[in-house]
């Protein structure tokens, strides 16, 4: 992470623009709709720190998890710096390949990791099977999710700071501080950080709760716009103390 510049809460360095993408959840199409529109963005700005963020929850309920995997992974969006983070579904991916608690794997069957298998060429009466029977999922998923794909999510950060933002998967724990919150939460918390109207240091930008439309508050804004059911994929761009929002929507 860069040396931090002090700059107000709710402000990046000068200098810098920050484009921040919610939750893709296999949406492929959208995601590479989206990138375009942020490259042709940046293309018309000043400012020569370009920073894309990606905050999370890639694979899972839409069609294309395998390829969203891929195109983040392999084909980075030139003259920009990324960062990618972790969310609660990449996660339980890696957990399931680690041979985690059932309970995990029974959730991440049912939240969208049946879609995820399929993308990864697992047949359907494999498929099939773990919807009654979820303990051969590890088994499963080691057999079709390769290797670097796995090590790839181990790999991603759970959080990220530019100046007066905070960008993480689902928030942060109100009343914790920074440096003792838990990642658990960092990828999972909803309530107690959603309901806060607490000062938390920094804006928080983050995904994990799909919303219609962005949510912007004091202390928070949420780019989730649930692009596996909506066909809306949202990606706020921040410079200075400004927030504007650039979308792509599905056809």
């Amino acid at each position: 992470m860069r040396p931090q510049v002090d700059v107000p809460v709710g402000q990046v360095p000068a200098g810098t623009i920050v484009y921040a993408i919610g939750d893709v959840h296999g949406r492929r199409d959208l995601l590479a709709a989206l990138r375009r529109s942020v490259f042709d963005d940046a293309a018309q700005r000043i400012e020569k720190r370009r920073v894309l963020v990606y905050l999370g929850d890639y694979v899972d309920r839409g069609p294309e998890s395998r390829g969203v995997v891929q195109m983040l992974r392999d084909e980075p969006l030139p003259g920009f710096e990324t960062v990618m983070l972790r969310g609660n579904h990449e996660d339980m991916l890696v957990q399931a390949a680690d041979g985690g608690s059932g309970d995990i794997i029974e959730a991440w069957l049912t939240y969208g990791g049946i879609e995820t298998l399929r993308s990864y060429g697992a047949p359907e009466p494999v498929l099939s099977r773990l919807r009654h029977d979820s303990d051969p999922a590890g088994e499963v998923v080691r057999e079709f999710v390769p290797q670097a794909d796995i090590d790839w999510m181990r790999s991603l950060a759970h959080h990220h700071r530019e100046g007066g933002y905070l960008f993480v998967h689902a928030g942060i724990r109100p009343g914790v501080a920074f440096d003792q919150q838990r990642t658990e939460d960092l990828m999972w918390i909803r309530d107690p950080f959603l309901k806060s109207d607490a000062d938390l240091g920094a804006v928080v930008v983050h995904g994990h709760t799909p919303r219609r439309q962005p949510e912007v508050r004091r202390n928070r804004i949420n780019v989730d716009t649930g692009a596996f059911a909506t066909g809306v994929l949202t990606c706020v761009v921040l410079t200075g103390s400004e927030q504007r929002f650039v979308v792509a929507r599905q056809p």
